[in-house]
Order: C-alpha cells, then structure tokens, then sequence
C-alpha cells in the first residue's frame, strides 16, 4: 500500500471516531449538527493537546458519516433495533455504543464503503473507547446483522 493511501485510510478512521464522538456530544448537550461538526472541525481535527496530537481526519467522511447518521437516524435505529435483543431497545443502550451504531449505520445506509470494511472500522473504534470490554463483540454482532440486513447483496 502506497504512503498516501495509508494515510488517507488513516484519515477516514480517526474521522469515523470523530464522528462517533460528535454524534454523542449531539445527543448529551442537545446540540445542533451545524454546531458540533463546526466545533470538530476547527477545535479537534489534527489539534494538539496535553495528552497528545490528534490524527488529522477525513472532513469530507466525517461531515457525511455524521450527516447520513442524522438524515436517516429512524432507518438506522430500527436497523439497530432488530438487530439487538428485543428486550434491549436502543435507548437502552450506552450512549457512546448508540453513536457508534448510528455513525457505521450511515455508512450501511447512504454510503458506498463495503459493509465489511464499515464493521471493521467500527469494531476498532469500539476498541478504542472499551479497550478492555466485551462491546468490541457486542458491536461486531450487531453491525453484522445490520450490514446483512441494510446491503444483503454484498454477503
């Protein structure tokens, strides 16, 4: 793999954990859409802080993973819905998990990532906020199901 597309691979990753942070930072302080991908993009993308630098991402993936996670947020939840247990509605769900599942539901829904990379990608990101818990799987099984449900054809 070439220099450029790493990168550019590497930039759609951390926008897809941007997105997913930006659609929990939505739904806890009742934020617009236009407001929070504003904040990201000026105050979060490639800044620098005490903990370290943040990657530089993808604005363009970012913007339409948080825009399809908005746009078709009912198609999404019922997608998520059947996927998950009946006894365990999506309201019912972490909030962060919740995020993470309307961000990679967008990407099944309205975009043309193959549904197999869209669970990868999410499944690290799970990693990323639950390094030492079982919602790496949880998520995996739940995308799963989604993805099958939302692009039959590509399994």
């Amino acid at each position: 793999m070439t220099a450029r597309r790493d990168e550019k691979r590497q930039m759609k990753s951390a926008s897809r954990l941007y997105a997913v942070q930006a659609l929990f930072q939505m739904e806890s302080s009742g934020q617009t859409v236009e407001a929070v991908t504003r904040e990201f993009e000026t105050h979060r993308f490639g800044a620098t802080y005490e903990e370290g630098e943040f990657a530089e991402g993808d604005v363009d993936h970012f913007r339409a993973v948080v825009g399809g996670a908005v746009n078709w947020q009912a198609k999404i939840d019922q997608l998520t819905d059947r996927a998950l247990v009946a006894a365990w509605p999506i309201d019912r769900i972490d909030p962060v998990l919740r995020a993470l599942f309307r961000a990679a539901g967008a990407e099944l829904v309205d975009m043309a990532t193959p549904p197999k990379v869209t669970i990868t990608e999410y499944v690290d990101v799970a990693k990323a906020f639950f390094p030492d818990g079982k919602e790496p799987k949880f998520v995996n099984a739940v995308l799963d199901h989604m993805a099958r449900e939302a692009k039959p054809e590509a399994f």
